[in-house]
């Protein structure tokens, strides 16, 4: 049943809501939308409070990982955390605390999803304690995994094959839609649809959500089979389309 799931971004040691497709190596042009007095350990303790689990840390270039650590900390085996995850750092994020630890670039290789470096990394952590990201951005009809802040495109197109071989190797997905993330403009509806008909484990999708009602709405595309994350339309993120308190509602209502 579709559930709504938190996140905590963060950008030079503090959590922020930032448009996705702003992101760049020289954080020249990026577009933040909010960002917060409170620690990322402060969000943490927030959603242990409130017992929402599953929810994604994700660093969002160097620098971040104390403050990434502290978070985990704050809720031991209640969030994931993504953002330069590789066979060489993996399990000291398991170890400190994370249910899951996420990954994107690392698997990829010129571009080219690297199955030698799915399968060592699997191994390494567990099938159970793994996520592949499949972030993506609209490409010719299509969607294509975007890596490296969502600035490469990558050849990897999410379809039914995509998603059928890496759930051998993983949990969950998590997929943005890179080309609405933060603008609070809509999701992307097909690409709900097509992960609810498609993928064979769980996947959370992020990316454009407005309002608290956009849970339904991604419950009614997807069978129920897509949990949500709402970032910058959150009051606790300075947005003003959803109210924390109403998705915390939403999530007890479905059990």
């Amino acid at each position: 049943m579709t559930k709504f799931r938190p996140c905590i971004d963060i950008h030079d040691g503090k959590v922020k809501q930032i448009v996705g497709s702003s992101l760049a190596d020289s954080g020249k042009g990026l577009l933040t939308n909010f960002e917060s007095d409170q620690s990322p350990a402060w969000f943490a303790s927030l959603y242990k409070k409130d017992d929402l689990k599953g929810g994604h840390v994700i660093m969002l270039g160097q620098g971040n990982e104390i403050a990434a650590k502290e978070a985990l900390a704050a809720y031991p085996g209640g969030l994931q955390i993504g953002g330069g995850i590789s066979l060489a750092n993996a399990k000291s994020y398991l170890e400190a605390g994370a249910s899951h630890v996420i990954v994107t670039s690392w698997i990829f290789q010129n571009d080219e999803l690297d199955l030698d470096r799915i399968r060592a990394l699997s191994k390494l952590v567990g099938k159970n304690h793994l996520v592949i990201d499949l972030s993506c951005k609209r490409n010719n009809g299509q969607w294509n995994v975007a890596t490296n802040r969502w600035q490469t495109i990558t050849s990897t197109v999410i379809s039914k094959e995509t998603l059928n071989m890496l759930s051998a190797f993983c949990d969950e997905f998590l997929i943005h839609a890179a080309d609405v993330e933060g603008k609070q403009q809509g999701m992307d509806e097909e690409l709900i649809t097509f992960l609810g008909t498609h993928s064979p484990i769980p996947v959370t999708y992020a990316g454009g959500a407005r309002d608290v009602k956009d849970l339904d709405l991604c419950k009614k595309l997807s069978n129920g089979k897509v949990d949500l994350t709402i970032g910058s339309a959150l009051d606790i993120f300075g947005g003003k389309g959803a109210k924390y308190f109403d998705c915390i509602e939403y999530n007890k209502k479905q059990k």
